[in-house]
């Protein structure tokens, strides 16, 4: 029950709360909000959000006008056999004398009508398929229906699956307008069981053909809440700033930039709407959240799963290292000062105590949260490295001439061994027409690894890859299929840091690693690979036992005076 309780901004739209319209924020995340029911504007000052997941969370308002002067909501859920006993409790103090009528009214009728019935919903819903869930019927755009069964069509016809396509059209038509609203690849993938890069390629597709619209979300590195959405990547490279954390902000479009989607205007209208703007669903990587007063300390009863966390406040500098454990200890105690965090990492079972003292004198909002990204994210280091990505939106990438950094990639490059006496020896077109058909073996081994050919120079060619173990394999594969032929492929193949730039209408990629993968090719003899330390190191790698031996790496133009760790492989 907890991500249907706990979601908020759904809970508040099923239980027919108007939209909230965010006017500030504050202190440690308080916001200023506002909602017009009945044609009268209500606004209020929010608490930020209490949780201790998945048991319970709380928030107060306090009102700056009308029949109530404050607001408290908490929901409780304890597991009982067969199920869950959840309490939900709304404590309202009046304004005056007629506001407890009014408070009565509307609390102890209206709403706790409306919030059992979304409640019972949910309870029904709870472990089946979300499309159960209560949902306003969605707003078609005229003649929508016509567009998504063309859409459909160009996507079968393109080489989509039926199935798949059919899928994307459903959800497009009558999803629930808060889940189309922003599109997932990865989510959609997960729920629907197909493969991730199918379902990415499938989103891709479909902005093509009018179905959807693809966004870029720069993700605020603590929150992880979208400090901006653009339809351009170069939208979102520059300094932005969140201001829920109150930092500054610039894209590392290998973790901090998401791909997304969302139906086009001409199949109908999702603009993003609140209804609640924070909530534990929000951040759902945040387990717990407490906001303490100066002296204040909480013990927190926690029930979380094995891996690292991490305790932070916001706004103060630093942060407390926790590792839950099978073998851990019961309890475990953190103290922010007034300098900071004092002492050092903390251990605790997976079913622990968390112990936090504030002793500082300023009130601290204190955050235990994961510090694993989460495994959905389709970032745009990732989908900019595709195929399928690159034949459709590679000019529209990145601002010509500005550099972006796109984190660790891994990046191949090959070349034809004997070309030239090749070319002497048959003619200048039958030469060539091998050469393209490398090309094309070239391509194809790629794209089946989820990798991407950025530039063909020649014979040769430049591609990148997300993982080494992709490039691994698809260049063994690609020698292979030449295997026996009159021209050999040599690869070098190294992994690292890159920066993407787009020049021409195509997005390149520099530094390094690409120099020194540039390099590693001449010294491949064409029935091996020559790869870096970084490849062959890489766990996924070292999984497939290759035979292996060092290179002499000494004569690499512009790398003469590096210690390089370089390595002849074949399968």
């Amino acid at each position: 029950m907890w991500p249907l309780v706990s979601d908020t901004n759904r809970f508040n739209r099923d239980a027919g709360v108007p939209a909230v319209e965010q006017l500030g924020v504050g202190d440690n995340a308080r916001r200023r909000l506002r909602l017009t029911r009945l044609g009268i504007g209500v606004e209020w000052e929010e608490e930020p959000f209490e949780w201790v997941s998945p048991r319970r969370f709380s928030v107060t308002r306090r009102y700056t006008r009308g029949p109530v002067a404050s607001m408290r909501t908490t929901a409780t859920l304890e597991p009982r056999d067969g199920g869950t006993r959840l309490v939900y409790e709304v404590r309202a103090r009046p304004r005056g004398p007629l506001g407890l009528p009014a408070v009565a009214l509307q609390v102890g009728v209206f709403s706790r009508r409306q919030f059992a019935e979304v409640f019972r919903a949910y309870d029904r819903a709870a472990g089946t398929e979300p499309e159960v869930l209560p949902a306003p019927k969605p707003r078609l755009a005229p003649g929508a229906a016509s567009r998504i069964e063309t859409a459909r069509e160009a996507l079968v016809s393109a080489g989509a699956s039926a199935a798949d396509a059919d899928l994307l059209c459903s959800l497009v038509a009558s999803g629930d307008e808060l889940a189309v609203a922003r599109l997932r690849p990865y989510a959609l993938a997960d729920a629907w069981g197909r493969g991730r890069r199918e379902t990415l390629e499938l989103c891709l597709l479909a902005t093509r053909h009018g179905l959807l619209e693809l966004r870029w979300e720069l993700m605020c590195p603590l929150c992880r809440g979208a400090a901006a959405s653009e339809p351009l990547l170069d939208a979102v490279a520059e300094t932005l700033h969140c201001e829920t954390c109150r930092i500054d902000l610039s894209a590392d479009v290998s973790r901090d930039v998401e791909v997304a989607f969302r139906p086009t205007e001409a199949i109908r209208s999702v603009a993003r709407t609140d209804f609640c703007v924070a909530g534990p669903q929000v951040t759902p990587h945040v387990i717990a959240q407490q906001l303490l007063a100066p002296g204040e300390g909480r013990t927190l009863a926690l029930r979380v799963e094995p891996g690292r966390y991490r305790l932070r406040a916001l706004g103060l500098a630093g942060a407390v290292g926790v590792t839950v454990a099978a073998d851990g200890p019961a309890d475990a105690s953190a103290r922010s000062g007034d300098a900071g965090w004092e002492g050092g990492e903390l251990l605790l079972a997976e079913e622990g105590a968390l112990t936090i003292e504030n002793t500082s004198a300023e009130e601290r909002l204190v955050i235990l949260e994961r510090t694993a990204w989460s495994d959905v994210v389709a970032t745009a280091a990732e989908v900019t490295a595709l195929q399928a990505y690159r034949d459709l939106f590679a000019a529209d990438a990145i601002r010509v001439g500005e550099p972006i950094s796109v984190g660790a990639l891994t990046v191949v490059f090959t070349d034809l061994r004997g070309s030239t006496r090749y070319y002497r020896e048959v003619g200048d077109a039958p030469a060539f027409g091998s050469v393209l058909r490398h090309i094309d073996v070239l391509r194809e081994a790629v794209s089946r690894e989820n990798g991407a050919v950025v530039k063909a120079m020649g014979d040769a060619i430049m591609a990148v890859f997300p993982r080494p173990v992709a490039a691994v394999q698809a260049m063994q594969n690609a020698q292979e299929a030449t295997a026996g032929q009159p021209l050999a492929l040599k690869v070098g193949i190294h992994a690292g840091p890159c920066i993407a730039v787009s020049q021409n209408g195509v997005l390149d990629y520099f530094g390094s690693t690409v120099n020194l993968a540039a390099r590693l090719v001449s010294l491949s003899t064409g029935d091996d690979l020559v790869v870096s330390d970084a490849v062959l190191g890489d766990p996924e790698v070292a999984a497939l036992a290759l035979r292996s031996e060092q290179v002499d790496g000494g004569a690499l133009k512009g790398f003469e005076d590096e210690a390089l760790s370089l390595w002849r492989v074949r399968a």
